[in-house]
């Protein structure tokens, strides 16, 4: 009978340990997770990026993003990335309920807040915390919700810029194949080269005469003004320099007609006419150099060793011979 008795008991025991363990999963699931609007990254037309003090607005214009109210142009990829980082907002989990925001950078100091517009439809709200311990998840508080939650993502660093972050430091941009002049002046001294089409020499000698070309047929080849002919590696590495080029920074207190007198500067002609000119240092110590180009209407800075590829003596273009 006792045995029977200490049965029961034991089996009562594990009914309430198990109905304990069920309330208590039970009590930990039992919330809802806000409901998020869709905001297609397409119909993006405004963003907002505030981080204390700071605030950032960006346009859409023609397809194009422009940073208010002085109408940069925004770096494309940047945005892009901010863009794709609000279409897949998602949250995952409840995180806190006890309003301790510092534990998770949403504090006033450290959060950033990020508005979308859809025209004049207000589309995301949400302050973004730091990156969860598992790099897979960033903490967030959607706007009107005092709770935190996980989001899908590591992505605040994709809206963690300043304007001169967010601008686009594209300055010159153009394909070394369609140059047909390059002008090069320095030192009060100018040089100009050329691409003409040199007539192709066919050897009749060779066996497999199915791979030479045919008579006649010419290719380009690149001439000093005198006729001198340039090693086209040379040429090759100076457009290849300035094709792509990209500043390190702008230069905001000073308009492109303040700079006068520049130590290099280079003209290229193509189907357009492009120009970059490259100025004195500021001061000894600096390791960057003011420079204006035709591709952007603000002076700009560019790195000593981006000069340094750019401003190679002219005379040391060597010639074939």
């Amino acid at each position: 009978m006792k045995i029977k008795k200490e049965y029961i008991i034991l089996a009562l025991v594990i009914i309430a340990l198990s109905a304990y363990l069920v309330m208590r999963s039970s009590d930990r699931t039992h919330y809802q997770l806000p409901d998020i609007p869709q905001a297609a990254a397409k119909e993006i037309s405004r963003l907002q990026i505030t981080k204390g003090k700071a605030s950032i607005v960006l346009n859409k214009k023609d397809n194009k993003w422009y940073i208010a109210p002085d109408e940069f142009p925004a770096d494309a990829n940047k945005v892009k990335n901010m863009l794709n980082a609000i279409e897949k907002f998602t949250l995952t989990a409840l995180v806190s309920e006890s309003k301790n925001y510092n534990l998770y950078d949403l504090d006033e100091e450290k959060k950033i807040n990020v508005k979308a517009w859809q025209g004049e439809n207000l589309r995301r709200d949400v302050d973004l915390g730091k990156t969860a311990s598992s790099f897979r998840h960033t903490f967030v508080r959607p706007a009107g919700d005092e709770r935190v939650f996980h989001a899908r993502g590591n992505f605040k660093n994709n809206f963690d810029f300043s304007v001169d972050d967010l601008r686009d430091k594209l300055v010159l941009a153009l394909s070394p194949a369609d140059i047909q002049l390059i002008r090069v002046i320095k030192d009060q001294l100018t040089l100009t080269f050329s691409k003409n089409q040199a007539p192709v020499v066919v050897d009749n000698t060779k066996a497999e005469k199915k791979s030479d070309p045919a008579p006649g047929a010419k290719k380009s080849a690149w001439q000093a003004a005198d006729g001198r002919p340039v090693e086209e590696t040379a040429v090759n590495q100076l457009l290849n320099a300035v094709s792509d080029l990209r500043c390190e920074k702008f230069i905001n207190d000073r308009q492109k007609e303040d700079f006068t007198s520049p130590l290099f500067t280079l003209q290229l002609k193509g189907a357009q006419e492009y120009s970059l000119s490259i100025f004195a240092k500021t001061a000894d110590k600096d390791t960057d150099f003011p420079a204006v180009s035709s591709g952007s209407n603000y002076p700009f800075l560019l790195s000593g060793s981006q000069v340094d590829r750019i401003m190679k003596d002219p005379l040391k273009i060597p010639s074939t011979k």
